[in-house]
């Protein structure tokens, strides 16, 4: 299962992920389920780095089956929100097609320093 934890700050804007596991929906190079979370979330990562001034960091660890993101930026800018917010509605939506059997998705407040 592919477990997502999506952090708020104290506004609810989203601020960043974690991505741990394999959905095993099918063998290895033809799970949909997987490819479909790992280009939701590379491509947001990208996005977020190019097109906007957010700093952030971010890191895989494929040994592990972790992708961490966090922003840095405080407040997030608009753009960066609108790429997170893009990114909740696709991992809700391979949920919501597939089932939480292969991607499980929570919420949590995120501390602010």
């Amino acid at each position: 299962m592919i477990n997502v934890t999506i952090y708020q700050n104290s506004r609810d804007v989203y601020c960043g992920f974690r991505m741990e596991g394999h959905a095993e929906y099918a063998e290895y190079g033809s799970d949909i389920v997987c490819s479909a979370v790992s280009v939701l979330v590379i491509n947001t990562m990208n996005s977020i780095e190019k097109f906007t001034e957010d700093k952030f960091e971010g890191a895989v660890h494929q040994e592990k089956d972790v992708v961490s993101f966090n922003l840095l930026s405080n407040p997030v800018s608009a753009s960066a929100e609108l790429l997170l917010n893009s990114l909740v509605l696709g991992l809700e939506g391979v949920q919501s097609e597939y089932g939480k059997k292969y991607i499980k998705i929570k919420y949590k407040r995120k501390q602010e320093v």
